[in-house]
Formats: structure tokens, sequence, C-alpha cells
């Protein structure tokens, strides 16, 4: 068959990864793609089009006799791509338009959790400056840390944690005055404080059955240790070891049941990939956040870890029978993933860099670069975004697939290239 997979980022490569060790795949096309599907060469194809184009999607598919559509980020979801394809009867994994408003507004998220009795932050919901700044300064100082969020998609950023009541005010100033995320923050959440680690679980869903991958932790922090803005993500490991059998079945019980049963009771049944952010505290887990897709960067861990065909099961799902394939796990396997970004990223970067990566990378055992943030122009890979390699490794121990990510990564460099030295230590 034909697979068209959206998006160009490392996710997508992954993806593209995973899609290709299928016997029934003929030909994959990435629309954008980057450089590093291009190199892969052979059954991969880039497309210049891109991700926010559901109409110019969908006469691709129709042109080049798609089967199966893959979807990596959240905008084309928002868009409707998945009601376009669905209306043609084609095949696509992901969720309807009014399905991802789980991701694609926070608020919506927010109500609908604590309609459904699904344990996450408290919070208030606030449309303007001065009735978010009023609360924060009618809040007493007990009552920090706050975290303020843009309710719209920000691409894994939008999140501020204040500590204090000077940094809300900063927070609230920079979302509704500022707008350094655009319509994002038309709503902006001001929620409590979760204590504990942070976790991720991941879910293929045709509306009803499920299937759990293994679950992860990102480290969404610039700095060592936790410190400095938010990123998009700059490592993961998984299985995460504070996600024991115990958190999972209270997850699956307390979370992605009633999650599922709700939206199908509120008319958008939830279909293809859900990602639930978990704040794990003592054992008890809780929602930070829903995506309506696979997570950057952990699916370069979690997609590896899986031993099934991962087409088998896609189009189980978007079939309704979801139960009757295999869905297995590399059981005793751990996989470590380290981001190498552009220097000033989040902030300033620049980009158009030429990267080298040694020649005797391919000879490093379980390895495997995804690329996030390139492109192949002239026979040169080049920089061309904030995050630009996620770099994998399996191990038959954590320790093992961090010291090994860790040793591929010394093999790549350009100018300004920066990672933590630190994936994976908490769990170590």
């Amino acid at each position: 068959m034909n697979v068209l997979v959206v998006g160009n980022g490392a996710r997508e490569h992954a993806m593209v990864q995973a899609v290709m060790r299928s016997e029934k795949v003929e030909k994959v096309f990435v629309a954008p793609g980057n450089g590093g599907t291009a190199l892969m060469g052979g059954k991969v194809c880039n497309v210049s089009l891109k991700a926010t184009d559901p109409e110019g999607l969908f006469r691709f598919a129709e042109e080049h006799q798609v089967e199966l559509t893959i979807v990596g980020p959240e905008q084309p979801l928002e868009l409707g791509i998945v009601d376009l394809f669905r209306s043609a009867g084609k095949k696509i994994t992901g969720p309807t338009k009014a399905a991802a408003r789980l991701e694609s507004s926070k608020a919506f998220a927010k109500e609908f959790m604590m309609r459904y009795g699904i344990p996450t932050a408290g919070y208030h919901v606030f449309h303007d400056v001065l009735s978010a700044n009023n609360h924060i300064e009618n809040s007493p100082a007990a009552t920090f840390p706050k975290v303020i969020k843009a309710s719209g998609l920000c691409a894994g950023k939008g999140v501020f944690i204040a500590l204090d009541r000077e940094e809300a005010l900063q927070a609230n100033n920079d979302l509704f005055e500022e707008r350094i995320f655009g319509d994002a923050a038309d709503e902006v959440i001001v929620e409590d404080f979760l204590k504990g680690q942070e976790a991720s679980v991941f879910v293929l869903t045709d509306g009803t059955r499920y299937r759990l991958f293994l679950p992860a932790q990102d480290h969404k922090r610039i700095g060592d240790g936790d410190t400095g803005k938010n990123t998009g993500g700059m490592g993961a490991y998984s299985p995460a070891p504070m996600v024991t059998e115990e958190v999972m079945r209270k997850v699956e019980e307390r979370i992605i049941r009633p999650t599922l049963r709700g939206m199908t009771e509120d008319g958008s049944p939830y279909t293809g990939f859900l990602y639930v952010g978990l704040m794990i505290d003592n054992g008890e887990p809780s929602v930070v956040e829903y995506n309506a897709r696979l997570g950057d960067p952990e699916t370069q861990v979690v997609l590896p870890l899986l031993k099934s065909d991962f087409i088998t099961a896609l189009e189980a799902c978007f079939n309704e029978k979801l139960s009757e394939v295999p869905f297995e796990m590399h059981e005793g396997k751990s996989a470590s993933t380290v981001v190498i970004a552009s220097g000033g990223y989040p902030d300033h970067y620049e980009t158009g860099k030429v990267v080298s990566i040694a020649s005797d990378m391919d000879s490093l055992e379980q390895c495997m670069v995804f690329h996030a943030g390139t492109s192949y122009e002239n026979g040169s890979l080049l920089t061309a975004g904030g995050r630009v390699f996620s770099v994998t490794a399996l191990g038959d121990t954590l320790r093992e697939s961090i010291d090994r990510a860790y040793q591929a990564v010394g093999k790549i460099s350009f100018e300004g290239a920066y990672y933590r030295k630190d994936i994976g230590a908490k769990a170590l």
C-alpha cells in the first residue's frame, strides 16, 4: 500500500521508520518531510505540501492512490483533515476536529475533565487581562506557584509556571497584551500547581477499544536539572519507572476509559492517538494536559519499542477492530532520546548551519538519528529549526540506552549545537 505521513519533525521521521518495517508498504510519502526523510530514498519520498493544507493533502492522496494517511502534528487536526478524509471514505489516523478540541482548546479540556470527574488541577478561565490580573492580585501567597497557559495551540509551548504574584502578572501581560502566542491566548487558563513527577501515556483507540504504548517521560525545560524555559521537549526515555502497573491501572480506570466514554457521550467519539500528560504524586495520577496526537520527542522512544506491525494496528483502528490484532512491545528493552537544538532555542536561533555527522555513526549499536529541523540542499545537510535532531538508542537497561544515545550525540556537530546532559538521570 501507499502511505502518507503528514508533518516535518523527528516524530514524523520516527513514524516513517515504523511504517517502513511493515511488509505491506510499497511507498511512503512525507508532507513536507525534512532532510532526514529526504535522505532515506527508495520507498520514501518528500512532498512539497504543507501540513496545514488539508485540501491539498487530500487531492494528493487521491491522485497517488494513498490507502492510509497518518497525521503527526496538531494543526491539521484542528483544521479538520480527518473530517475531510473520512467524508470521502479514506483511511486516516487521527481524531475529528471536534474531538481534537481536547488539545486545541485547553478550556474545553478542563471543562470536560471536571464534568466527567477526571482528576486534574483546579482552574479558572479568563478572556481579558484585567480579570486575570484581578484573580492573581486576590490570590493568597500560599496558593503559588500557579500555572498559566494559553488555551489554544502553541506548538508545545505557551505554559508559564509562576512562582509568585509578580511572575503571574508578567505571564498575563505576555499572553494578553504582548500577544506572544497570538490568538492562542484569546482564552487563558490559570491553574493550581500540581506536585509530583510528569509522565506521558499514549493510547491508540478506535473510539471504544484502545491499546497502550509504553509510558514515557519527557524533559521540557531547556537546561540541565529541569531549569530555564519550557521547550517542545529536550529528550525522553521509555518505559518510565514511575508509571508502575498500579499507577497504570489507575490511569486506565480514572482517565482513559472515562475520557473515551465521555467523548462518545458528548457526540464526538475520539479515534487515533491520544496523549495523556500526567503528574504523578505518591502514586496518584492527575491530567496535566491532553494532546490529540503522539508526542515529540516521546514518539522517538515509544515507536522503536513497538514490536507489532504499526500499519496493521492503524488499519484495525480505522476499521474499529483494534482488539483483533497484536499490539506487543519489546519486553525488557529501554529507549532514550536526546534532542540536539540550535543555540538560542527556544528563543531566537539561526538556521542554515552545515551539519557534520561522523562516518562511523551507522556502526553504533541500536542507535537511530531522527531529523527534526533539517533540510537537504545541494548535497549539504543544513539546520532548519530550533530542535534539529532527536538521537535515540535502545538498550537492555535504561543506563545502556542513555549511554548509547550520548555516544551517538557526540558524532553530530554544527555551529551552536546544544543539548541537555542529564536526559533520563531522574529515573536512574
